[in-house]
């Protein structure tokens, strides 16, 4: 084919058009989280006719939160459209969740003509650098300066995602550049991408001295959501106790008996830690949110550390490392089952069930509340994604959930910690997974920050279960202040009528105090729009008691 030819086969398009069809056509995106404002009206007109679904959120951060629990329910990027400035210091905070926990985001803004940037000039929603203020909360921001080299900076935000360590990845477009003219080529398949493998020779030297060990240990982290089947084959063969974190929670199933959960806080994980000869972590940070959230630096490792990780600098921090290997997860598993035709005999299971059996978790002080709670939901939602907030009830689900397959449970309390997620991220999740039960967990005081999404719940008729645990306030910090000798300052904002509320947003709601009456109203909700459940957390208590 010649030039002419293939020029002629081209369109002449605007750049907000091309954007639209390149990110339909090349990408499958099909739904998109925004705010329209006067700085991207250009870019609405491309995407009226792009048939993508358009989300409206009530405040930027939402549209932030939506895209994360989009991407961690479905695998695939969320992708938002935002305004300069404001729009974008509203947002970045949800990046910044995002990029603790690898959660592929792509967030495309304007910003203030070219011939304007960087002048001061008191621009409407100017800032000195809008670059420069979300480099920190993404993979990378680029400022798009010449419309042709549009396809190419997708493409690298989209390699980020399929092919490196996933996040945020902001792009930025002029204002005066959305209605420019772009020579757009016929559509397209992207670039087939693969990710890093381990190398041969250590894969080799890691199956050696995991057969070797006499006390070997196995650490699942979120990187292995999507290689659950080779995670659970690999961790039979080698008959190891395992740990697997929040964000691996269903990665071996519900109920493995060589599971021992999220709980590598407990002392006696942390006794089985401290005595692995040979510990494999595979797609983990090794982070004090998953491993020490009494926050006093307990959990160490003595014993020779394999790594396993996307990323070359996580192979050497928070824990020293004896062998690190930059790789997919899926393919550094199935390589070292490869190495384990025939599983070990080590009775690993009889000493997870002694762990658990000495836990004893739902009998604790602080998980007994909520036992009942996460029972009548899996009688309920056997099958739902539950998205937590940073609220009581989460922190304790961290430990007693269970989940029949990875993508089902997560939540802010994994690393940034922002109050205000479980919300949104679940309105995102259930976009993603339309047939799947999806529900929200949040405290009084964090839904506070949020709250005004579930008008988007019901604008967008999305079946979420709000389960609202009303404590009068932020009673974890409460706690805090007390266990450290302060004063209680703060922590006492009063709750508004959360009944009221949802009235006037229009969905469903019940106020329960008891167990029983959880059940009942769980067996109400709705499977086409919102319901509200909200707990009163003092006399379902005083019901327990």
């Amino acid at each position: 084919m010649t030039h002419e030819t293939r020029a002629s086969s081209s369109r002449h398009v605007s750049c907000a058009e091309a954007l639209v069809r390149l990110l339909r056509d090349r990408y499958a995106v099909d739904t998109v989280f925004g705010i329209p404002g006067v700085h991207t009206v250009p870019l609405y007109r491309g995407l009226e006719a792009g048939g993508l679904r358009h989300v409206t959120p009530r405040h930027e951060q939402g549209a932030g939160f939506m895209a994360d629990g989009y991407a961690r329910a479905s695998g695939k990027p969320g992708v938002c459209f935002i305004i300069t400035g404001p729009g974008m210091t509203n947002i970045a905070t949800a990046m910044g969740q995002a990029l603790a926990d690898s959660v592929p985001m792509l967030v495309i803004s304007s910003v203030n003509r070219r011939d304007t940037l960087g002048r001061g000039q008191g621009r409407l929603h100017e800032l000195p650098s809008q670059q420069n203020v979300l480099a920190g909360v993404s993979r990378f921001s680029h400022t798009l300066l010449d419309p042709s080299a549009l396809p190419e900076v997708l493409a690298r935000a989209f390699a980020v995602f399929q092919s490196a360590r996933p996040g945020p990845v902001h792009i930025e477009i002029p204002i005066d550049l959305f209605e420019a003219p772009i020579i757009l080529p016929e559509p397209t398949s992207p670039a087939r991408l693969y990710r890093p493998a381990a190398h041969p020779e250590g894969i080799a030297l890691a199956a050696e001295w995991l057969r070797q060990a006499q006390a070997p240990l196995v650490l699942l982290g979120g990187g292995c959501a999507d290689a659950s089947k080779s995670a659970r084959t690999l961790v039979e063969r080698l008959d190891a106790p395992t740990v697997t974190t929040i964000n691996a929670k269903g990665v071996l199933g519900r109920e493995h008996p060589l599971d021992l959960g999220a709980n590598a806080t407990w002392p006696e994980v942390r006794a089985l830690a401290r005595e692995a000869d040979v510990i494999l972590a595979v797609g983990t940070e090794l982070g004090e949110t998953d491993y020490d959230v009494v926050f006093d630096d307990g959990f160490t490792l003595t014993g020779r550390v394999i790594r396993i990780d996307l990323e070359a600098e996580q192979l050497v921090r928070n824990q020293a490392t004896a062998l690190g290997l930059v790789s997919d997860a899926q393919a550094a598993l199935e390589a070292l089952v490869a190495h384990f035709p025939a599983p070990l005999s080590r009775q690993a299971a009889a000493r997870v069930r002694a762990i658990h059996e000495a836990l004893a978790l739902p009998t604790r002080t602080d998980m007994a509340p909520f036992v009942p709670l996460y029972t009548a939901l899996d009688k309920a939602l056997p099958e739902a994604i539950l998205v937590g907030d940073s609220t009581a009830p989460v922190y304790a689900g961290n430990h007693l959930v269970e989940r029949a397959a990875p993508r089902r449970y997560f939540n802010a309390s994994t690393g940034y910690g922002t109050l205000g997620y479980g919300l949104p991220a679940a309105l995102g999740a259930q976009l993603a997974a339309p047939g799947t039960p999806v529900v929200a967990l949040v405290g009084d005081g964090g839904a506070m920050f949020t709250l005004s999404e579930l008008a988007t719940a019901v604008d967008e008729g999305l079946p979420v279960v709000v389960v609202l645990w009303n404590n009068s306030g932020y009673e974890e910090i409460r706690r805090y202040m007390d266990a450290h000798g302060v004063a209680r300052v703060g922590v006492d904002p009063t709750p508004p009528d959360f009944q009221c509320l949802a009235d006037g947003f229009g969905l469903a709601s019940h106020r329960v105090e008891s167990p029983i009456a959880l059940d009942l109203a769980l067996s109400k909700v709705s499977r086409t729009s919102p319901t509200l459940i909200e707990i009163d957390a003092e006399r379902w208590q005083a019901a327990l008691d």
